[in-house]
């Protein structure tokens, strides 16, 4: 992955923030949007971008483009950094490998354990009965 190739490919575009704030609100573009185009990305390897389109935890659009809204801040600079660190979060997260499961089977002792329990647990109920009577 070029991180420098796929910083040039972003799409950051400024919009008013929505809710309150009055006459500061409904004249400056604080909310910032970053896009990415993930098919036509110059910077991720075809592995890469398959992994990314099927990542079910990154929600793409129809064109699998990955976009981040931020505006918890009033600074439009302050929210484009708060929306970069969070695509990229997003990417690194999206591009680990999960390590494969080795399948293993219960250690010789704890199988002992778990039957001494079990036994323990059985006897125990079992003098909770009514004696049979003769």
């Amino acid at each position: 992955m070029d991180w420098d190739q796929i910083i040039k490919e972003f799409k950051i575009k400024a919009t008013p923030s929505g809710g309150h704030g009055g006459q500061h609100a409904n004249k400056v573009s604080t909310r910032v949007e970053i896009s990415l185009d993930i098919s036509n990305s110059y910077g991720l390897s075809e592995e890469e971008k398959d992994r990314l389109i099927n990542n079910k935890k990154l929600k793409l659009s129809k064109s699998n483009t990955l976009v981040i809204q931020s505006d918890k801040t009033r600074s439009q600079a302050r929210n484009k950094e708060i929306g970069l660190t969070r695509i990229f979060e997003l990417l690194e997260k999206a591009l680990i490998i999960p390590k494969s499961r080795k399948k293993s089977s219960p250690s010789k002792s704890s199988v002992e354990k778990r039957l001494r329990s079990k036994k323990h647990t059985s006897d125990k109920k079992s003098k909770r009965q009514k004696p049979d009577d003769f």
